[in-house]
């Protein structure tokens, strides 16, 4: 299947940007086509200006498909990358006729930007088989905001969407991640799942060529038995619905997600929250509503919503956004459905009470002396998802006092063959900084389950304020849910435990209300003016400065006063040319070949934190430091894009302005050829969310890929000795995004 492209006139989703092509073309008989011919399959665009209002017709190219890539790639790419990017060195320049003229007009199109863009076009012509094809001049000019924006929201999202069911498993099943030496297909299916269990077996039976392993998963799932199907990795079923099949039976149909894209094929935890943001301004509801689904039926069948559904993850959870989640989908919700949106929102405020009592509110993860909650997963051995050189440098010592090699000493270790403390407190941390998302940060290094991280405690007030704001709303201001064990009732005796249990507002109202007050007693820093985390085994404020500061400013469990602290302070560390960034320079530290860089510190930018910070500027009114801070981001994903053949990558170096890092892992969603198809997701939705806080003015800058210290008057805009410094670009009155607040709750 081929995520991205054209469809043919029969399919045609009424998209005005759509290029039709007829389907009828028979490539093998038929070596040319008449121009009236060729000029019948092209829709007419509407004419689009690339930094200037008044749009002239544009021209429209005749082009033989085959010999204009081989032309392009022989010329332009001299890298051979099959892309046509700054880097190359051609002269950046090809020649094609009109098709107004039947070839005989000759114009030239230059620039790596209209030179790609005739590359992808090209390449997508070729994907239905096409020998010639019209190409109108506003495609290959086309502002590069509007292009990419398309591509996102008709194209790279369904590259992206994926289907636990007969029809998709054979995309899904594919783990990149997957070294063992057992790679066939496999699915584990929940405890109790039987319905599940004998479709995806009779699923096994109907398709051979799969040669899918269905396995059962035991009632209790224990760290020793994850670890012990760590050898045969498989993929975690989700939500299935009943639906008619096309010869009128009932059966089981997967319910569809969105993965992250690249080697990341299954569905993630915090990503998903991100990526359900950009689906919702794109207007996919189903799916952002389908992703809901997924998440809690995660937490029904597997305990917790999981770091993403290969059974490597079963042990180990991520960041907690699924109450911010559930509300934004639930507003947007057909008002005619009541009754019914109504029975969904408290099913999945069930799934998220019982994620928050059992996960987060019991230990290991919850610290009753500090009364926050940190990052720690129970699995044991090495994670099996890495690279199979990625803890040589960690094992080499102790294989080599044993006098064997580093692979034989990390079977042995995985085994429980030899037992070493010092390598099981260090997985132990590993694990956490996995389940945090921050993997990895010298923030967190080798003391990530002993850190009560604000970014994770904000979380957490976010959802007992959603929670207790939902029963007030929505349920009378009393919610009935199973009894769900918890540090708050572990003295119950399990005879004395009750089946169920009654929620009111006030109590979560109270719960946040301490969480927020012991956030401010351990975070926070009065004198530096921002959030740190606090290590609950050493009993000390940290001192790593980190972006995560302004999770508060999302969660609205920041003061007023803390908050202006924080811009005037903490904004100006994090401010880069390209976004915000990480953490600072200075708490990282100096960078060596024995102390490399790693992914989630300076120098690197990440969609979460772009768009977390985004939200919460917004929401205490900083208007200005917002769509400053959005562009630099925006601008930094534009660049990339016209420069690099329209690349969207999972990261960014926003201090040196490159998607081209050297760090652990790389990066993802660069490895394409001729055009890309998915993107990656948060980033993404980053582009699409971000694009909401820019005005007119701001976007016409962004199309015509300005710099952001060109676009706001001076480059002190990103310090402290003038943070409210005036834009060039007028700003409209204070409004309120979509994406803030669900309207059903601003009705209170």
């Amino acid at each position: 299947m081929i995520p991205w492209h054209t469809p043919k006139p029969e399919q045609s989703t009424g998209d005005q940007d759509e290029v039709h092509m007829s389907p009828n073309i028979d490539t093998d008989k038929q070596s040319l086509i008449s121009m009236a011919d060729c000029l019948s399959y092209v829709h007419t665009f509407d004419s689009l200006a690339f930094l200037d209002d008044k749009a002239t017709k544009p021209r429209r190219f005749l082009i033989d498909v085959e010999e204009t890539q081989k032309l392009i790639l022989e010329q332009e790419d001299t890298d051979g990358d099959f892309q046509i990017t700054v880097n190359d060195v051609g002269p950046k320049v090809i020649t094609l006729g009109t098709a107004d003229s039947a070839g005989f007009n000759k114009y030239d199109i230059r620039g790596t930007y209209m030179l790609s863009n005739l590359l992808q076009e090209l390449s997508l012509a070729q994907d239905y088989g096409r020998k010639y094809v019209v190409l109108d001049e506003a495609r290959l000019n086309e502002n590069p905001v509007d292009r990419l924006s398309r591509m996102i929201r008709h194209h790279f999202w369904d590259g992206l969407t994926r289907r636990i069911d007969a029809e998709g498993l054979e995309m899904i099943a594919n783990d990149p991640k997957n070294r063992s030496k057992n790679t066939a297909p496999r699915i584990y299916i929940p405890y109790g799942e039987d319905e599940a269990f004998e479709y995806y077996k009779n699923v096994s039976e109907q398709k051979p060529h799969l040669k899918l392993d269905v396995q059962q998963l035991p009632e209790d799932i224990t760290p020793k038995y994850v670890q012990s199907i760590n050898g045969k990795p498989g993929i975690l079923a989700l939500a299935m619905t009943r639906h008619l099949d096309e010869k009128g039976r009932e059966t089981l149909k997967g319910v569809p997600f969105v993965v992250p894209g690249g080697r990341f094929n299954e569905m993630y935890g915090w990503d998903s929250y991100f990526e359900s943001l950009g689906l919702l301004v794109d207007g996919r509801l189903e799916l952002a509503k389908g992703m809901v689904d997924n998440f809690v039926y995660e937490i029904q069948h597997y305990g917790k919503i999981l770091n993403a559904n290969r059974s490597y993850y079963l042990s180990r959870t991520q960041p907690p956004f699924l109450t911010d989640m559930m509300l934004k989908v639930f507003d947007r919700l057909p008002v005619s459905l009541e009754i019914e949106n109504k029975q969904w929102l408290a099913i999945a405020l069930t799934a998220a009470i019982k994620e928050y009592m059992t996960v987060w509110m019991s230990q290991p993860r919850f610290d009753p002396e500090s009364g926050l909650s940190r990052y720690y997963s129970e699995g044991i051995g090495m994670p099996p998802e890495t690279e199979p050189t990625h803890f040589d440098h960690v094992i080499k010592p102790y294989a080599d006092a044993k006098g064997i090699s580093i692979e034989e000493y990390s079977h042995m270790y995985n085994e429980g063959e030899l037992h070493e403390p010092e390598l099981d407190n260090y997985f132990k941390h590993d694990r956490a900084v996995r389940e945090s998302g921050h993997d990895t940060t010298y923030r967190l290094d080798n003391c990530a389950a002993d850190i009560a991280t604000v970014d994770l405690n904000s979380l957490l007030y976010k959802y007992e304020i959603d929670i207790a704001e939902t029963i007030q709303a929505f349920f009378g201001d009393s919610f009935e849910t199973p009894f769900f064990s918890s540090h708050e009732n572990s003295s119950l005796a399990p005879e004395d435990r009750p089946e169920t249990t009654v929620h009111r507002s006030a109590e979560w109202f109270e719960r946040a209300r301490i969480r927020q007050e012991r956030i401010n007693k351990y975070c926070w820093n009065e004198e530096r003016g921002m959030f740190f985390d606090y290590d609950t085994r050493l009993k000390t404020t940290g001192t790593y400065e980190s972006v995560t500061t302004f999770y508060t400013m999302w969660a609205g469990s920041a003061s007023r006063e803390q908050a202006e602290k924080m811009m005037a302070c903490a904004l100006p560390l994090f401010e880069m040319t390209g976004g915000l960034v990480s953490g600072t320079e200075k708490s990282r530290g100096i960078i060596t070949l024995s102390r490399p860089n790693r992914q989630w510190d300076f120098p690197f930018g990440w969609a979460p934190h772009q768009i977390v910070s985004w939200i919460g500027f917004e929401k205490y009114g900083f208007m200005e430091e917002t769509r400053r801070t959005c562009y630099r981001w925006l601008y930094t994903i534009t660049k990339s894009f016209v420069d690099f053949n329209g690349v969207v990558p999972e990261k960014f170096d926003v201090v040196n302005m490159t998607h081209k890092v050297q760090v652990e892992y790389g990066n993802v969603g660069i490895d394409f050829k001729f055009v890309p198809r998915e993107g990656f997701g948060w980033m993404n939705a980053s582009y699409q969310v971000g694009l909401g806080y820019l005005d007119r003015r701001l976007r016409r800058a962004l199309g015509a890929v300005m710099e952001p210290n060109k676009v706001f008057k001076h480059n002190e805009c990103a310090t402290s000795e003038n943070p409210s410094c005036e834009s060039i670009v007028a700003q409209p009155p204070d409004t309120t995004t979509r994406l803030v607040r669900p309207r059903s709750l601003r009705r209170l």
